[in-house]
């Protein structure tokens, strides 16, 4: 694909080719570059005024050096020629106080992606940047539609936004390759009630393509009516009861799994999965799939953050865990091979990272499994973590809904929900409600048998 070309004339990819050549003067051994590039423009308005915009554009860019075995990163957002300089000389001056370290490693020409197909992606929308007035109305919209809802006190925030980034990687040993994104969303954080019995609640759509967004009156009708199904909460019994993890906060069930699996957390040894490997983790007839290249997605991406080529993979399947996700470096630490999961910033070096992750979807609505459940707790919002990583204890503030026969019966709130991970996700039943442009489509979640502390 072509690149972006910043003020001066330059691209990111001579950019890169710069920024390599100025570490190799310096004295590195192996180097690579990350280089990044973005506009934005955000609106906020409040009380149907114009609260706020802003506009930004950026050039940042990350260097990674490796000498005699040993590895330092530096990054800046000046990135004229002379800086550029200053930064090799700086990043070489670190590596050489820096610790050895037999894992870093830059891939091998054999190992770098070689061919793809960004616009199959579909990451990139290349309709034009909307106007700020047509941002603005956005958010007005959504504003005036969270207010009509009746019991709506007030809209504490509608927003509107929209963003372009360009991301460049680039190695001494040979790889060089880049990829665009665009971003487009609306959010609205609406609140019912006075005083002391005020209610929050949102709800909000971010998207690839432009016409893929809900509508602003959609969204704003949503928060006030969830804000107003807040009112009037109590605190639920201590107990024994199903919980219900709402489709908007369930994903953060399969993060907590996707963390333990990391590479990094495995080669430490800190993490309560760490024995699993080909062991049952879900229900049997579940599985986690793993797929960089479904298009429209946020996770997708041709390469990884150390020019892999990225691939699709059964994380878990049929309720077995089959591996780890792993970049170089971990890989290594572990006598295994990366499956291609390095993230990379600008300022960081890589970690293990997952994209697009999808669970497999249950037979069942949400509604099938509330029925299903009798008497139990619906958690549509989660405050604070308490998880212990070693043994996957799990501890977290809560609110939501009392169930009572099938039905949602009353608002909750002030209440902690506690298990263990390991036991909790083998016995997951989902609904069927995930939405299908999330990077990690994870429908609601029923889990019995969970400790309840409220009242």
């Amino acid at each position: 694909m072509g690149s972006f070309m910043l003020g001066n004339g330059t691209s990111l990819a001579q950019l890169s080719e710069k920024m390599l050549a100025a570490a190799k003067r310096a004295g590195a051994d192996h180097a690579d570059v990350v280089a990044t590039q973005g506009t934005s423009i955000a609106i906020e308005v409040r009380n149907s005024a114009l609260e706020q915009v802003e506009r930004s554009e950026g050039i940042d860019i990350g260097l990674r050096v490796f000498v005699g075995g040993k590895m330092a990163t530096v990054s800046g957002s000046d990135v004229r020629d002379v800086l550029l300089e200053t930064m090799a000389e700086r990043a070489v001056a670190m590596a050489h106080e820096a610790l050895r370290d037999p894992y870093l490693t830059l891939a091998t020409a054999d190992q770098f992606a070689e061919k793809w197909d960004v616009d199959a992606l579909e990451i990139f929308d290349p309709t034009p940047e909307p106007a700020a007035d047509l941002l603005e109305s956005d958010a007005r919209r959504a504003e005036a539609a969270a207010r009509a809802v009746g019991g709506v006190t007030q809209v504490q925030s509608a927003s509107a936004g929209f963003g372009t980034s360009e991301i460049h990687l680039a190695t001494s040993n040979g790889f060089m390759g880049g990829y665009r994104r665009s971003n487009r969303y609306i959010s609205c954080v609406a609140i019912a009630g006075q005083g002391a019995g005020m209610e929050r609640d949102y709800d909000g759509d971010s998207r690839i393509f432009q016409n893929d967004l809900r509508s602003a009156e959609e969204i704003g009708q949503n928060a006030g009516e969830r804000a107003v199904s807040r009112l009037a909460p109590r605190k639920p019994k201590t107990g024994t009861y199903p919980v219900l993890y709402d489709e908007r906060i369930s994903s953060g069930l399969i993060g907590h799994l996707l963390s333990a699996i990391s590479g990094s957390a495995i080669a430490r040894g800190s993490s309560w999965l760490r024995d699993a490997l080909g062991k049952t983790v879900l229900p049997e007839h579940l599985s986690l799939i793993e797929d960089p290249h479904r298009p429209r997605a946020g996770g997708s991406r041709p390469f990884d953050g150390e020019g892999l080529a990225t691939r699709s993979r059964c994380i878990i399947d049929n309720g077995v865990l089959t591996g780890w996700t792993l970049d170089l470096a971990n890989a290594k630490k572990l006598d295994m091979v990366s499956t291609a999961n390095a993230g990379r910033g600008v300022s960081t070096g890589p970690m293990p990272t997952n994209w697009n992750v999808e669970l497999t979807p249950g037979q069942h609505t949400r509604s099938d499994l509330l029925r299903d459940m009798g008497t139990g707790v619906l958690v549509t919002s989660l405050i604070g973590s308490t998880i212990n990583p070693n043994t996957g204890d799990y501890s977290r503030g809560a609110s939501g809904f009392w169930v009572e026969n099938g039905e949602i019966a009353y608002p909750i709130n002030e209440m902690t929900i506690a298990g263990n991970l390991r036991d909790m996700l083998c016995r997951i039943i989902p609904a069927n409600d995930a939405r299908a442009h999330l990077s990690h489509r994870v429908p609601s979640l029923l889990v019995e048998g969970m400790t309840i502390a409220g009242g």
